[in-house]
């Protein structure tokens, strides 16, 4: 043995100094990782391992401190993970604190109601798990009913007896339903919904009838006592009822209305009354009837038609003779006793007579159709009164513009409708409804001259602001015409006065060089020898050039005149 770990520990020698120091660094490592893991598994397995009491957290605030205050009561230590969730040591003492949960009505809402049959263990009784069933069973209604629509709250109470040995000594199951209605909910007076409630509560509770199930509101009063409903049955068959008539009515309005918007505009037409009586009896009619018997049928590829019938057909027949010769029969008693026949008859004995009777019976089938219909409501009678307006139409004058009345407003004339289009309008209708002369239908169509006094104001208000509007624009018009040609003369007259005016400044430039001209000519004429300044021919340079300027560009030399006499 020491050998064999001798030369192991030589193989693990030898191995090593083969190795170099990175590989000899990653064993040491891996053997460290691997001590290490070891390390940690065995503490984890060691620590004491939690046990959820709730499988759902906890999210009430107010809901967990009362459930932290009752197993702080029952010496239950515990701890809230972040979760919510409610954890402690074990699982004997999850289903111990769970039972005092559910004993003193402390679960959340949305726990499992069968939750409660998770509680296994060695002590529970039969009584317990009946306990555990009921509330199972009442938690889950309470659910069931809450979800509904129209309700806000509900208690369900749940009273199941032990059971007896004789069926007549036992007492029966119980339940006692109060719900909290929803605001604006019609539960209270809805039969549907109640018989809904109370069929939910009796298919939830074995054992559980009709009779023994009891409906109220917060205010104590019975809500499913159907017998004392009969009112509030009445009541809604016949709101029922007169939603149908309603209904059937605004149904033909609109049928009424759709069949003359062809002929006339829909202000035009007003349905004063329509009125339907409906029979809502329910009646149940056969009917039983006889026809032919088809022996060949029809050919449609035919012009003429070749359907043979017969009315009846022989299905048995039977003969039945008889015939009789022979002396009567007198019966008598017994031997020495003279027979109890009358002496009327007694003269008759003796006789030979006869008789024969001959009989035929025949069958036959014919073809029988029996027919069972049962009532809905119908229609006993209609009555429809329409009136129809005529046409408003302007008035005009010979030039064409809209005859005005004194007063402001507009001439309108009317025209009533025609006879011819009441009648087609009277056919329309009657079609519309379904018009029955053996009902006794009534359909009265009339031309009526409608108020539309408000509506003539208006248009007439509206002809005004459009004809003022009208002037408006006209007279704003002329008046840019105006402006535009005064415009136009002025600026023409402006132009005049400025072309006079440069022609007489041009002119009297021209006799200013004359004069000059003529001076400078007078001079020379007299050799007369003129010493001028310095200043002076600059001055007449300057005029020369001005005068040059002058011929050559004349608008411009106006323009610059102009300046210096406004100037000045």
């Amino acid at each position: 043995m020491n050998e064999w770990f001798k030369k192991l520990f030589d193989q693990i020698k030898t191995i090593w100094s083969k190795w170099s120091a990175l590989q000899r660094i990653i064993f040491i490592g891996v053997g460290l990782a691997a001590i290490a893991g070891v390390t940690a598994l065995i503490l984890f397995s060691a620590s004491p391992s939690m046990e959820p009491i709730l499988t759902q957290p906890v999210t009430d605030e107010t809901l967990r401190q009362q459930i932290g205050a009752r197993l702080d009561t029952e010496g239950i230590e515990y701890e809230v993970t972040a979760d919510n969730i409610l954890m402690v040591k074990d699982r004997p003492t999850a289903l111990r604190a769970r039972a005092i949960l559910s004993t003193q009505g402390l679960l959340p809402g949305d726990t499992d109601p069968w939750a409660l049959f998770d509680m296994d263990r060695w002590t529970i009784t039969d009584y317990e798990r009946d306990v555990n069933l009921r509330r199972s069973i009442t938690n889950q209604l309470i659910q069931h009913i809450e979800a509904l629509d129209d309700v806000d709250d509900a208690s369900v109470s749940i009273v199941m007896p032990e059971k007896t040995l004789f069926s007549e000594d036992q007492d029966p199951v119980t339940a006692s339903i109060i719900i909290t209605p929803k605001p604006g909910s019609d539960i209270a007076e809805n039969r549907t919904e109640l018989e809904g409630i109370q069929e939910l509560v009796q298919f939830a509770v074995p054992g559980l009838t009709a009779d023994y199930i009891t409906i109220s509101d917060t205010s104590g009063r019975k809500l499913n006592d159907f017998e004392g409903m009969a009112d509030f049955d009445r009541l809604a068959l016949n709101k029922r009822e007169l939603e149908l008539k309603r209904d059937l009515e605004q149904q033909y309005i609109r049928q009424i209305k759709n069949s003359l918007s062809g002929i006339f505009t829909k202000d035009r037409i007003e349905i004063l009354n329509i009125e339907v009586d409906l029979d809502y009896g329910n009646r149940q009619t056969e009917k039983e009837e006889y026809f032919p018997i088809v022996v060949t049928p029809d050919n449609p590829a035919t012009p003429f038609s070749e359907r043979e019938t017969t009315l009846n057909v022989l299905r048995s027949r039977e003969n039945f003779d008889e015939d009789y010769q022979g002396s009567g029969f007198n019966p008598e008693g017994p031997p020495g006793v003279e027979g109890q026949t009358p002496p009327s008859y007694q003269d008759l004995e003796g006789l030979v007579g006869e008789y024969s009777r001959s009989q035929d019976k025949e069958n036959f089938e014919i073809n029988r159709q029996v027919t069972t219909e049962t009532g809905s409501p119908s229609i006993e009678r209609i009555s429809v009164g329409v009136a129809i307006d005529g046409v408003w139409q302007w008035q005009y004058l010979d030039n064409g513009q809209v005859d005005i009345n004194p007063d402001g407003s507009i001439n309108r004339s009317y025209t009533p409708v025609s006879q011819e289009q009441l009648d087609r309008a009277t056919e329309l209708i009657q079609g519309a409804v379904g018009f029955s002369q053996n009902r006794g239908d009534v359909v009265t169509v009339r031309t009526i001259p409608f108020d539309r006094s408000e509506q003539h104001r208006a248009e007439d208000d509206e002809f005004r602001k459009r004809q003022q509007t009208q002037q408006i624009i006209l007279f704003s018009l002329l008046g840019i015409v105006v402006l535009l040609i005064i415009f136009i003369v002025f600026r023409l007259i402006t132009r005049e006065i400025e072309r006079r005016r440069r022609l007489r400044e041009e002119e009297l430039a021209r006799q200013h060089q004359a004069m000059r001209e003529a001076a400078l000519r007078s001079a020379e004429e007299e050799s007369a020898e003129v010493e001028m300044s310095v200043e002076e021919r600059a001055r007449l340079e300057m005029q020369e050039n001005a005068i040059n300027m002058a011929r050559e560009h004349p608008e411009d030399v106006a323009q610059l005149i102009r300046t210096w006499l406004m100037e000045e």
